[in-house]
Formats: structure tokens, sequence, C-alpha cells
């Protein structure tokens, strides 16, 4: 597998890359109001301006049949909720793109601390982008064991609960709960249970492996292409290295990106430096 990496600003280096190419986009660009010192934090009212433009050559280099998906969160400013996630979800959609299901990432441990008015964070979006209503997404990759749940509810339930919400896309088997009675895997929810990494492999806010790896077992095959325009320690990169699909980083954070150089180098014999 080829793994590319870019050093520089992803608002220029992206332009480097041919159109419809990627299979999977899977990032976590800096919040806002976060990383200041390595990426300038960005104000939440400046962020649409600063991001929509990724978001045009995103798009651009998108297989038609593939999928972006955006780990954001909103921040608290002067005691309330910003809408800045919001609004940029309102604004993707006016310039195409699909906003076809949202993931939440339950951080299972979080870290302990005291507000005045709230209580701490849980959970992150993991937003899910497309080009079109049809794209790749291989459901089976990511079934989960069903777990006693049949033998300790089913036993309660009505004749009309276990037949009950008949798929309204004609299927026939979104809800009927009889249908999965005696089955060993089901799909998974929407709710990713999982746990922040404690390392922070020098990074100031690293992903957890577990993550990019559920999402390309998901919406990839082996021999994809997988992009991460927000590379920072490299966890998408070796993620989908060995999950045997090519990787595209692009990192601006010199330090960043001479560590993860040599790291990839380490990985892989097939590490090409772009220019």
């Amino acid at each position: 597998m080829l793994a590319t990496l870019f050093l520089g600003d992803c608002r220029e280096k992206l332009k480097h890359l041919e159109s419809e190419i990627i299979d999977l986009i899977v990032t976590s660009p800096p919040y806002a109001n976060q990383r200041a010192s390595t990426y300038g934090g960005v104000k939440p009212e400046a962020y649409m301006e600063w991001f929509l433009p990724i978001a045009d050559e995103l798009q651009r280099v998108l297989n038609p049949s593939g999928t972006f998906i955006l780990n954001i969160k909103e921040c608290a400013v002067k005691g309330e909720r910003h809408t800045y996630v919001l609004e940029l979800i309102v604004e993707m959609r006016k310039r195409g793109w699909l906003w076809t299901e949202e993931f939440i990432w339950h951080k299972k441990n979080c870290y302990p601390g005291k507000w005045p008015n709230r209580f701490r964070d849980a959970w992150e979006r993991m937003l899910q982008f497309n080009k079109q209503r049809k794209f790749k997404m291989n459901q089976e990759a990511v079934m989960v064991p069903i777990g006693n749940w049949y033998e300790t509810r089913m036993h309660t339930l009505s004749e009309t609960d276990r037949t009950r919400d008949e798929s309204k896309v004609g299927s026939g088997f979104a809800k009927k709960i009889e249908n999965w009675v005696g089955r060993d895997m089901v799909y998974p929810t929407n709710v990713l249970h999982r746990a922040t990494e404690c390392s922070n492999r020098n990074h100031s806010a690293a992903f957890p492996r577990w993550l990019p790896e559920w999402f390309i077992d998901l919406f990839t095959d082996p021999g994809d292409i997988v992009l991460d325009p927000f590379i920072g320690s490299g966890t998408t990169a070796f993620a989908a290295l060995a999950k045997e699909r090519n990787v595209i980083g692009i990192e601006m954070h010199e330090p960043y990106y001479e560590e993860l150089k040599i790291k990839l180098e380490q990985f892989t014999p097939n590490l090409r430096l772009a220019i």
C-alpha cells in the first residue's frame, strides 16, 4: 500500500489531487477556539469562512460513491453553546453535500470536571456526508454480537411488538423484531461507545486508533484510497495501511509532519513525500 504525505495547508495542498480519486475522507479539523499554538485557533464566527473552501475541495476529490466523515464538536461561548457546527452543516448542504448520517462517539473515559452551568462533555459528533444517495457501505464488516438482549426482553414482548415497524422502504426487514431472534450478529447503532486513548502520541488531539479503523471497514475495500487532510499524528494513516488501503495525509504543523514522516518510513517502504 502507498502512503502519500504532504507538508502544508490543506487549503492549498488539496488542489494537487486529481478529482474523484478518494474513496473515504475521515478527519478531525481543529475545533473552533482550539489548537491556537499549532493551527491558529479559528474563531467560531469565522469557522465557516475558513472551512467551506476546504469542504469544496474535499467534494471535488471524493469519489461519487465515497464518504466524508467529519469529527467536530461545538464550543461554549459566554456560557452558551455556539451554533457554528449546525451552521456548517446547513451551508455544506447548500453546496451540494448530502448529510446522510450522524454518528455519536460516546467517550466512556472522559475526564472528570465541574463547570458552573453544565456538565462534562462525554460525546463528539461524527458527521457523515456524501455526494449522492447511493454510496459504498459494507455494513456486514462492522456487525456486532447481539448479546443477551433477545433472551432478557423477547419473552416479554407481545405478538404485536414482535412484528411491529415494518420497513418503510419496502425491504420488510428493517425493524421487524422477529427477524432478529436467534441471530448471533446484528448491525450496530449510530452511537459508538468507545474510549479515548491515554497516550496522545505527542499530539494535542489524537484520534484513538479504533475510530478511523471502524469507518475504513464500513466505507472502503482493500486497495481504496483514504484521505485525512489534518493527518496530525498519523492515526488515520496507520489504520488505513494496516487495513490494506492507500492513504493520503496533509499536515501543516512541521513538527507533527517530521515525526510522522519518520514513523511512516519505519512502517512502510511505500512512502511518497509530495510537494
